[in-house]
């Protein structure tokens, strides 16, 4: 299993790299989350409040997961490891590692949800539905049947697998050129459908016009905590894929890139999603809730809903997987880097240990619905312990780290790596990378981790 001889793998071009950690930031979330949140907080007065919350926290603490990455040359634990020789700041690294471990096993059940429904869209099976309950309904039954759901989540992790096992270049980097431009391509040409649709200026307005009476203290720390999740940040995919960065690659400009693609496409989905749910008159329901149970009837009451139906899932699909590959890269990169596992093992091996820890997350919505650990089920305990508390801790403890342990003289050395003549010319973007990681960030994130866990 030994990998020691082996040369480290790099990104083959920038555009791959931006492509890779865009694809890494851009997935389930995006596609609903964002603009449901956008629309229920004042729509572009949100928008302009996430915007503010990108800039002081989700640029500055990606821009330092990377720089980490790229100066230790290796996975979150071996860069902690290079960068401290402390224990306390490697079991960081290792946080990171696990809670992309543990998101994978529950991601890939929503995701292979995803994958089977591509296959309901080539049936016609939305066309049986004539209310949102029977869409629920049907929904449900199929996510109650073990086989159905083991089966379709099994497949997904193994489309995941294939593009980990061929490696950095010929695996993630060739697979995030195909597939990122043709989720820009389906999304654009499903938010141009939906834009023509009678009715659809309803959608366009819940997403777009200011409506600051709907702005809230609340407000604040969803679009901070938006900020934050939407950039994968705290579960070492950013750092592991900066660890294959070289050292001429201008960080800054390449996470200024990252943020706007995440950022574009989320907006662009939520014109695809709203124009053509409010056109037909449904109601527009938060999370899940609204890509399984309202759209199949949407698609429906649409003309050519049928080849839409089966494109849009199809796009979804397309950006869990972005998303998935970063997740068991993390892990993969770890034993390849930590333990002289060769990058095949790791992958067959590790990805089978996903699938046996995802099958409890999977029963969660059959034969083990009525098994709760705290009053959660497995599925739910996973989400929690990840989302609230894992990625903002390690979050928080990236920017402590970079300005407070690292600090910013030897951090800033390596950031302008790369860089050369950008920060010269431009000096007031370090004075602003300084102040937002260094003060701004801990105490943003603290209060996201704080929200989180229920005590704002």
């Amino acid at each position: 299993m030994s990998s020691a001889n082996q040369q480290r793998e790099n990104w083959g071009s920038r555009v791959g790299f931006i492509l890779a950690a865009a694809g890494s930031a851009i997935g389930l979330g995006n596609i609903w989350k964002f603009p449901y949140i956008a629309g229920e907080h004042g729509g572009a007065a949100f928008i302009f409040i996430y915007l503010i919350c990108i800039a002081i926290i989700g640029l500055p603490v990606l821009i330092a997961e990377i720089l980490i990455g790229r100066t230790g040359k290796r996975n979150p634990v071996g860069s902690f490891k290079f960068l401290s020789k402390s224990k306390i700041w490697t079991s960081v690294g290792f946080m990171g590692v696990a809670a992309g471990f543990l998101i994978l096993s529950y991601y890939i059940v929503i995701a292979g949800w995803s994958l089977g429904y591509i296959i309901e869209a080539v049936k016609g099976t939305f066309y049986d539905f004539n209310q949102v309950n029977t869409s629920s309904s049907y929904f449900e039954s199929l996510t109650g049947n073990t086989t159905w759901t083991i089966s379709f989540m099994l497949l997904f992790l193994s489309i995941t697998m294939v593009f980990v096992y061929f490696g950095v270049q010929k695996g993630i980097e060739r697979g995030s050129k195909i597939m990122m431009p043709v989720l820009l391509i389906l999304l654009i040409v499903s938010a141009v459908k939906g834009i023509s649709l009678p009715g659809s200026d309803k959608g366009i307005s819940f997403l777009l016009e200011p409506n600051w009476d709907l702005v809230t203290g609340n407000s604040i720390l969803v679009a901070l905590g938006h900020a934050f999740f939407t950039l994968s940040l705290g579960m070492g995919a950013m750092m592991t894929y900066g660890s294959y960065l070289k050292k001429d690659s201008n960080i800054f400009s390449s996470s200024l890139q990252v943020v706007f693609l995440d950022t574009i496409i989320a907006l662009i989905a939520g014109l695809a999603i709203f124009t053509v749910v409010f056109a037909t008159q449904q109601n527009p329901s938060a999370g899940p809730g609204l890509i399984f149970h309202t759209l199949p009837i949407v698609f429906t009451k649409m003309s050519g809903g049928y080849v839409f139906s089966i494109l849009f899932f199809l796009l979804l699909s397309i950006a869990a997987l972005t998303s998935a590959i970063s997740l068991l890269e993390v892990v993969v990169s770890y034993f390849v880097d930590e333990k002289g596992w060769t990058r095949h093992s790791a992958v067959i091996v590790f990805g089978g240990v996903t699938f046996l820890i995802g099958v409890p997350s999977a029963l969660s919505f059959n034969i083990l619905s009525d098994f709760h650990i705290f009053g959660l089920n497995f599925f739910d305990l996973a989400d929690y312990i990840t989302a609230n508390i894992m990625l903002p801790l390690g979050g928080m403890l990236i920017s402590i780290f970079v300005a407070w342990v690292w600090g910013l003289n030897k951090s800033l050395v390596e950031l302008k790596l790369g860089a050369e003549g950008l920060f010269e010319n431009y000096p007031i973007i370090i004075k602003f990378w300084k102040i937002f990681v260094k003060y701004f960030a801990p105490v943003l994130i603290f209060l996201v981790l704080l929200n989180s866990l229920g005590i704002l």
